[in-house]
């Protein structure tokens, strides 16, 4: 008996992938399924810079596993706004009733999210409103600048901003949680891949994010002993409001033609498109989740480190 296989016709052929000539679209991105759903049903998580963007998208997923919210953040606006997003999301209410009263600015809303203002290297403003919205289980750091410029043009007043809120800023809200976290909390950063595929002119925030990190590594060993885990995600290019404003050179950030763009700029990817802010954030979730991750730098990149 023959094991001979016959070949496909020219038409069947054509339609298989990696054929000649087939270039398969990038397909869009699946609806996220949070990881480990019970494993932080009832946990509490302070968002450092959640009022849009990962941290937002990482508030919805942690309210969909039934944990409590805590959302911190400059811009109070901005805050109410993220506040009243996440209360009219549809998401299952897990501290306060729905249909409760109207919530004060920095109150808990029905849907029993809270907020409160702090900039990410205020100490004391941010001591302040972790003791009001009291006890937290688990930190996840998102806020931090990228600007910068070229070295011959950029001066130390120039990149300040940038390394103050990447650097100081996660340094000032790791000394308030470490003061404050229970045995088994964690501490999550976010760096970029930037790091370990350089861009010019952003000498300051790589090397931000580099202290970052290994920052990250330090305080997982100096933690342990607290049961404190503390760990980072290393995102690849990720379709947020900030994406948006640096690809899109301050035009419209929604509509078909800000759609197709991005779409181009990211179909040169592995994976043919830039990460959502919802798969960012499940990465965050997942060493926040596991009991057992500490000291690590998890890259989220769509392979594009690869490429």
């Amino acid at each position: 008996m023959s094991d001979a296989v016959s070949e496909p016709t020219s038409e069947a052929g054509s339609d298989l992938p990696g054929a000649p000539g087939a270039v398969p679209e990038a397909p869009p991105a699946l609806p996220v399924r949070s990881p480990l759903p019970t494993a932080l049903a009832g946990q509490s998580v302070l968002i450092v810079g959640g009022s849009s963007g990962i941290g937002l998208a990482a508030a919805r997923l942690l309210r969909e596993l039934g944990a409590r919210v805590v959302l911190a953040g400059r811009d109070r606006a901005r805050l109410d706004a993220a506040r009243e997003a996440l209360a009219t999301d549809g998401a299952a209410a897990t501290a306060g009733e729905a249909g409760g009263p109207a919530a004060g600015p920095g109150g808990p809303d029905a849907a029993g999210v809270r907020t409160f203002t702090a900039d990410v290297q205020d100490e004391e403003a941010l001591a302040a409103g972790w003791d009001e919205a009291g006890a937290i289980d688990h930190v996840l750091v998102t806020a931090g600048g990228i600007g910068g410029g070229p070295i011959r043009e950029a001066g130390r007043k120039a990149v300040e901003e940038t390394v103050d809120s990447r650097l100081w800023g996660s340094y000032a809200v790791a000394r308030v949680a470490a003061r404050r976290l229970p045995p088994g909390g964690s501490l999550t950063f976010f760096s970029g891949t930037y790091l370990i595929r350089p861009i010019p002119g952003a000498a300051a925030a790589i090397g931000s994010v580099g202290a970052v990190e290994a920052m990250t590594r330090a305080l997982a060993v100096e933690l342990a002993p607290d049961r404190i885990r503390v760990n980072a995600v290393r995102s690849g290019s990720v379709d947020t409001p900030l994406l948006r404003r640096l690809l899109l050179n301050g035009g419209p950030a929604e509509g078909p033609e800000a759609e197709a763009r991005l779409a181009a700029a990211g179909a040169s990817t592995p994976l043919g498109r830039f990460g959502t802010a919802e798969e960012a954030a499940a990465a965050a979730l997942t060493l926040m989740a596991n009991t057992y991750i500490t000291g690590t730098v998890l890259t989220m990149d769509g392979g594009q480190l690869l490429a």
